[in-house]
């Protein structure tokens, strides 16, 4: 399996996303914004985390007109995997590829801190093979990261079990002073409809060896791999 990283003005996270893969036995290929040409179908399409433009407008608001943005769009379409991690979260959301918006924080503060995941969809390639009874370590780097829907939009995600994250405590327990941002219903992470694209603010690749403190994030690397039938 290979991924294909896409790069915007502004990203920064581009070169952890290939580290992070790289540790899993993911070979992975940068892909400029300007970029329209179509991804191989059974790559892993990564959406890092940046300053997209610098984030003018609003988070992701330019970012979602790049040219690469309809070679994702149909990459999804078409059953192929998407993740958006952070300012990738964003850009999904602003493109209509996942419901929602990313406010401010509640706290009107720019949060870097460690915070507990827990998984609660248990079907999507990119959850499936992850242990839902424990938290796991991932940090958050980020200003707006308030996961904000509609009532109607917040009921529909969770009875079709497309929440894919909540901020938790280490035993996986979901409490208000988990939330770091003060994200509806402690939603961390959503899916699309069909489970093939991932939406998430905490980032995977800061969680991936343990120079870093710990290797948490490589669980959704490791349940691709599974999901696609390759050992990692």
């Amino acid at each position: 399996m290979r991924a294909a990283v896409v790069v915007f003005p502004g990203t920064w996270s581009d070169g952890d996303c290939v580290w992070a893969l790289a540790q899993c036995g993911i070979e992975s290929r940068k892909v400029w914004h300007t970029d329209e040409t179509a991804f191989e179908a059974d790559e892993l399409v990564v959406l890092p985390g940046g300053f997209s433009y610098g984030d003018y407008l609003r988070t992701g608001a330019i970012a979602r007109f790049s040219p690469v943005m309809e070679a994702v769009a149909r990459h999804a379409e078409a059953g192929g995997l998407v993740i958006g991690i952070c300012n990738g979260f964003q850009i999904l959301c602003e493109a209509g590829l996942l419901p929602g918006v990313l406010m401010r924080n509640d706290s009107l503060q720019f949060r870097c801190q460690d915070v507990y995941l827990v998984p609660v969809n248990q079907t999507s390639p990119f959850l499936a093979h992850i242990d839902p009874s424990r938290g796991y370590l991932m940090p958050v780097s980020h200003g707006e990261g308030r996961y904000v829907a509609d009532e109607a939009t917040l009921a529909m995600l969770e009875d079709t079990d497309r929440v894919a994250f909540r901020y938790a405590e280490a035993d996986g327990t979901v409490t208000p002073d988990a939330n770091p941002n003060g994200s509806a219903n402690n939603i961390a992470g959503i899916l699309n409809e069909r489970g093939n694209v991932l939406g998430m603010m905490p980032h995977p690749e800061r969680a991936c060896e343990a120079l870093l403190g710990n290797e948490d994030g490589n669980v959704i690397w490791r349940s691709v791999l599974e999901a696609v039938g390759v050992t990692a």
